[in-house]
């Protein structure tokens, strides 16, 4: 099979396909990152006529969910992946009652307004990686009738 022949079969069996940069945005980490990640065969690829590499929409779904499994397999509680975003902490700050804690996801950056012992509880420190699971948008504040 030829290398254009193999190219139109692959991509009439795939129903979409990613270029690196656009899977790097879509995971936020670097081309380089995926580039790796292809060579050493975690993404399934086929290089176009032009050499260009094209990730497989559904193997990328397939090393997500993988990733996800691996995830939750270290001690996390499994829960519906509805507002939970995975991430990097890239801020810890700790005052004597609260901690604010910033992660990274992606594009996303979530910032977490906790008590101290909440983070430390956690162990939460610059460089770890975490889940931000939002549970609610809504905080109502009330005064009773003075």
């Amino acid at each position: 099979m030829s290398t254009s022949t193999s190219l139109l079969w692959w991509a009439a069996r795939v129903s979409s396909a990613y270029r690196p940069g656009q899977v790097a945005d879509l995971l936020g980490v670097s081309v380089d990152t995926v580039r790796r990640w292809c060579d050493d065969g975690r993404l399934p690829t086929v290089r176009t006529e032009g050499g260009h590499r094209l990730v497989s929409g559904p193997g990328l779904a397939r090393y997500l969910r993988g990733r996800a499994a691996a995830f939750e397999a270290d001690g996390l509680p499994a829960q519906s992946a509805r507002n939970r975003f995975t991430g990097v902490v890239t801020r810890v700050e700790r005052d004597t009652l609260s901690a604010v804690v910033e992660i990274q996801s992606g594009r996303h950056r979530i910032v977490s307004l906790m008590t101290r012992d909440a983070a430390d509880e956690l162990d939460l420190e610059e460089g770890d990686l975490a889940v931000a699971a939002v549970k609610a948008t809504t905080v109502v504040v009330e005064v009773p009738d003075r």
